[in-house]
């Protein structure tokens, strides 16, 4: 077995999704998957215009859960947000989730998803309008992650956040204390925000209850997480820019939980990767069933049209004019569209060191587009493709 998500796929997922019900978004992106770079994705002949050379070379799925499609868009995605942040030093909040509300999260993935994002940026900005803390509008960048290192259940939010904002009078208020905002406030906010945002979503019948958990305990599953559980909120050290929070985050933007260098060994008895331990900063390696792998690498292929990265405050979409008023203050000149809105696959490996790429590796000429190749197969477009798929796997 190929050690790549792909090659795991290909030989796993046709026998681990029999007698399953998955949705159709996860056997997408599974087809897709198995099928990126492939003939099934179609693709193009290239050759040298000399005849020296001549190749087939084939698509990529351009899945958000696909490892080999990943560098392409992340860089645009970086250099994107690199162009949108303020030169100002930044801070970096992290919340995560009780782990006893994993089964609510995996039964209401969207839901508990969306009330994170809510809860947290509302938490920060609410305390950070406040004249007690910082008297200004500022801006949030978050991204959301369901996964630990170890490809566990761990659903937590990143939020990049500038040491300063705009007061009602439009003036620059920069952070002059050295902390962002005491953690336990924050905690202390954002638990009693979700709480009270997961009552009320049941209350309105959007709330689906797991198996075996009933109202009454899901009332007293939610009086423990707010009363007996500790909340994590991590505010980390302030840093002289967020360029290096986004670059750290841009690993996690595109390609899904796991990526291809981290798996070292794939067989019918087991799936072995390295991770980095975040609590000691050590790199250990896991062991998993190739069905056990499987399924938690599923667990994270988000729905459609569910955005893992969302922007607030100051790094909204139509806050341009905002930001522009805060760079004017802070000395620096107005808000440049990024680099990358033209930047090619040929140059973007040229940025790695890989050069030569699209050309002939005898006369150096550029390669000429002959021919393309149709795709012969996709993913299954709706439940009735689903159905004839899932019968040609049975047979």
């Amino acid at each position: 077995m190929e050690a790549t998500l792909q090659g795991i796929f290909r030989q796993i997922f046709p026998k681990f999704v029999r007698g399953k019900t998955l949705p159709l978004h996860k056997h997408k992106a599974a087809q897709a998957i198995m099928g990126c770079r492939t003939q099934k994705m179609g693709g193009h002949v290239q050759r040298c215009p000399h005849g020296h050379v001549e190749g087939v070379w084939y698509n990529s799925c351009k899945n958000r859960s696909c490892p080999q499609c990943a560098g392409l868009p992340t860089e645009h995605w970086l250099e994107k947000v690199k162009a949108r942040i303020l030169p100002c030093e930044h801070y970096h909040c992290i919340f995560t989730l009780s782990h006893r509300l994993n089964a609510l999260w995996w039964a209401n993935n969207r839901l508990m998803a969306d009330l994170l994002f809510r809860c947290a940026t509302d938490s920060l900005m609410e305390l950070l309008a406040d004249g007690k803390y910082l008297g200004a509008k500022v801006g949030i960048i978050a991204s959301l992650h369901t996964w630990g290192r170890n490809q566990s259940q761990h659903p937590h939010l990143h939020c990049l956040i500038p040491g300063g904002g705009l007061n009602e009078a439009g003036e620059w208020v920069p952070v002059t204390n050295g902390f962002l905002l005491p953690f336990r406030v924050v905690q202390e906010l954002f638990r009693d925000k979700y709480v009270a945002a997961l009552r009320e979503a049941h209350r309105e019948g959007k709330l689906r209850l797991p198996q075996g958990l009933t109202d009454e305990g899901l009332r007293k599953l939610l009086d423990q997480v707010r009363y007996r559980v500790k909340w994590n909120v991590h505010i980390r050290e302030r840093y002289t820019h967020g360029e290096g929070v986004m670059t750290y985050l841009a690993r996690y933007v595109k390609g899904g939980p796991i990526k291809n260098q981290s798996i070292i060994e794939a067989n019918e008895d087991q799936v072995l990767f390295r991770y980095l331990d975040h609590r000691d900063g050590q790199v250990k390696t896991q062991s998993l069933l190739p069905e056990q792998f499987m399924e938690r690498v599923l667990w994270h292929i988000p729905e459609p049209g569910q955005h893992g990265i969302r922007y607030y405050g100051l790094y909204g979409h139509q806050a341009k004019a905002l930001r522009n008023q805060c760079r004017s203050q802070l000395g620096e000149l107005p808000e440049k569209a990024p680099e990358s809105d033209n930047l090619t696959w040929q140059a973007y490996l040229e940025r790695l060191g890989i050069t030569g790429k699209g050309c002939c590796p005898v006369c150096g000429a550029p390669l000429i587009r002959t021919r393309e190749i149709p795709r012969t197969t996709g993913p299954p477009r709706n439940y009735r493709e689903l159905e004839v798929y899932m019968k040609a796997l049975e047979a």
